[in-house]
């Protein structure tokens, strides 16, 4: 099994509102790939950070192995998903994958 981390900070210009409303959009995106990517064996997104966090979203995902991984981050749902909620705003991404 690989895990697949993601942290995401917002772009600084989106007001406190649309971080929230992005940060539900990008939630019910990710998590709306449960089931759809073969290989995906679990997916959550966390938006609800400690003060102390010093990222806004945090991606926490399964697949099966490194296959599976790169199937995942080509598929046309999940690049549907990333292009269209993701990438547009947000600023900085942090990525860690490891085998457990």
């Amino acid at each position: 099994m690989v895990k697949h981390i993601i942290l995401w900070k917002f772009k600084e210009e989106l007001s406190s509102e649309q971080k929230q409303q992005c940060a539900s959009e990008i939630k019910a995106g990710l998590e709306g790939l449960a089931g759809k990517i073969e290989g995906l064996t679990d997916i959550h997104v966390y938006t609800e950070g400690l003060p102390t966090s010093n990222f806004d979203i945090m991606l926490d995902s399964t697949v099966t192995d490194t296959e599976a991984l790169a199937y995942y981050a080509g598929h046309p749902a999940h690049v549907k998903v990333k292009d269209e909620l993701i990438v547009p705003v947000t600023a900085v991404r942090a990525c860690f994958d490891f085998e457990v």
